[in-house]
């Protein structure tokens, strides 16, 4: 009897023992969703429009909704001028508005007024295309300090192109 008692005992303390954690590891929840607000997601083509302005889905990190919004056009913008819209669906110019070899280098000033916070990048973007249902439920991912967050926005691409031919960086 005494040895059945010390064998449930010993099997319930293993028991125990095995389904406690270790103290040194940190159970942080899902890693996978902690891995994907730290990915950097490419801006996908949405469509264009019959003005020449593109829809565009942009990915913006950020430390809050708000931080990542911005950043989110400020990529859409930087994408459309400097690298080309290549994700997505088809029909959307994928050629950068400026291809020259440096350009941002070359005008950095220029560069860094046109995208510091509340700059005239602004005026080339408009969240018309996005519906009620996106502006509540946006696509959004986090990390353990930052957020990831999508938004449809269209970029204006005609009027950045003259604006660029009529401050010197773009040559006709």
């Amino acid at each position: 009897m005494n040895k059945k008692i010390t064998i449930i005992f010993l099997s319930l303390l293993f028991f125990q023992i095995s389904c406690t954690p270790p103290r040194n590891i940190k159970w942080i929840g899902n890693p996978q969703r902690n891995i994907s607000g730290n990915y950097t997601y490419k801006t996908e083509c949405a469509g264009v429009e019959g003005d020449g302005s593109q829809t565009v889905i942009a990915w913006g990190n950020g430390r809050n909704r708000f931080d990542a919004t911005e950043q989110a056009k400020k990529n859409a913008v930087r994408d459309v001028i400097f690298q080309g819209i290549k994700e997505g669906k088809d029909g959307c110019n994928t050629i950068a508005i400026l291809n020259e070899v440096n350009v941002r280098q070359k005008n950095d000033d220029y560069f860094n007024l046109f995208f510091k916070d509340d700059g005239e990048y602004l005026n080339f973007v408009s969240l018309r295309d996005e519906r009620i249902g996106n502006k509540i439920i946006r696509d959004r991912k986090s990390g353990r300090k930052s957020i990831s967050h999508s938004i449809m926005i269209r970029v204006d691409r005609p009027n950045l192109k003259s604006k660029f031919i009529k401050d010197g960086i773009l040559k006709k």
